[in-house]
């Protein structure tokens, strides 16, 4: 049973799947994904073909964590797969997941991308970073706290405060610098947006293509899906008119994020679910993170594709996933405090 549709009629699927799988013991994991299709279907393609397990997957970017609280026990779900340490732990916190104990798991994916309770496992990191414009803009360093500064003001692009992504850049902010100087630092920052925040990230990238902005804060995946994309060509312009400066190399580090997998809580397949788990941290599995969604892989023996390797390295913020997690809450009150989302003043 596969499925690649429709939510409504993957559920429908789901649903009857698991009644048939109690009697044939059917070598089936069925997965929900905040992933987009395209991106996951390679791996569990390649995980299909080298076990012989099929994949059946849901997919929604809102709500599958509600909907498996919804389900309960009777959640035909095995995997969740998603992006952010901050819905990570909300699945955790919702009463959703449930340790996954695997040697093959913390061989392959260092302590400080997992749950110390195996909770959750991360697959891929991403740095959120500074695309900056190459005609207008001279410097080649950027921290994060200088966006704050009255030199850039009108110059600014970034999507919602209240953005997963930026979010946790935010929570990070505060981790580091405190809350007060955290707001000090957001209120600078909205006062030199260009706009109101709006958009995706590669509309905030596209600001700095049409000159509406300098400056825009993106993950480092996204120059590589433009720069690739066939589709609308444009995006090739609006990524090429644009740097990746990494910030705050030279002190704490760039923020970094993870996209992860927890084992479900009532995973009707459990034995084959984490037989997934341990192959989306293999070798294998991370080449093809590496190579076709163009994220860094978690797997120490796995290198960036040769295209991120060209962004140049970078030093990564250690500060703990999960202190991010923990200060979440504050950063969205933050973003709201000051009126973030507002854009600037004038």
């Amino acid at each position: 049973m596969k499925l690649r549709n429709t939510v409504a009629g993957i559920a429908v699927a789901l649903t009857v799947g698991v009644g048939t799988m109690a009697g044939a013991q059917a070598e089936e994991v069925n997965v929900y994904s905040y992933r987009q299709p395209f991106l996951i279907k390679p791996l569990l393609d390649a995980f299909t073909e080298k076990t012989g397990i099929e994949t059946n997957v849901l997919f929604d970017d809102k709500a599958l964590i509600e909907r498996m609280v919804q389900e309960g026990q009777n959640s035909p779900a095995d995997l969740l797969l998603t992006v952010d340490i901050g819905r990570l732990e909300n699945a955790v916190a919702s009463g959703v997941t449930q340790s996954a104990e695997s040697e093959v798991l913390e061989k392959n994916i260092p302590a400080a991308y997992r749950d110390e309770n195996g909770q959750w496992f991360g697959l891929t990191t991403r740095a959120r970073v500074i695309f900056a414009s190459k005609d207008r803009v001279e410097q080649d360093t950027i921290t994060y706290e200088e966006l704050a500064d009255p030199k850039w003001k009108g110059k600014i692009c970034m999507r919602s405060g209240q953005h997963v992504y930026n979010v946790a850049l935010i929570a990070s902010i505060i981790a580091h610098d405190g809350e007060e100087k955290a707001e000090e630092w957001l209120r600078g920052v909205k006062a030199n947006l260009a706009r109101k925040p709006a958009g995706n990230d590669r509309a905030q990238v596209k600001g700095v293509y049409t000159g509406e902005c300098d400056i825009a804060l993106a993950n480092t995946y996204y120059m590589a899906k433009m720069l690739q994309n066939d589709k609308e060509p444009e995006q090739k312009e609006w990524a090429r008119s644009a740097r990746i400066i990494f910030p705050n190399t030279d002190g704490r580090g760039t923020h970094v994020n993870v996209s992860g997998v927890a084992l479900a809580k009532n995973a009707p397949n459990r034995e084959n679910a984490v037989k997934l788990m341990e192959f989306l941290s293999s070798d294998d599995a991370q080449q093809i993170y590496a190579e076709v969604n163009n994220e860094y892989p978690v797997n120490p023996d796995v290198e960036a594709s040769e295209l991120v390797e060209s962004w140049g390295d970078f030093k990564r913020d250690p500060l703990p996933l999960d202190r991010i997690a923990e200060l979440r809450k504050k950063a969205s009150e933050l973003v709201d405090k000051v009126g973030f989302d507002d854009g600037p003043e004038s």
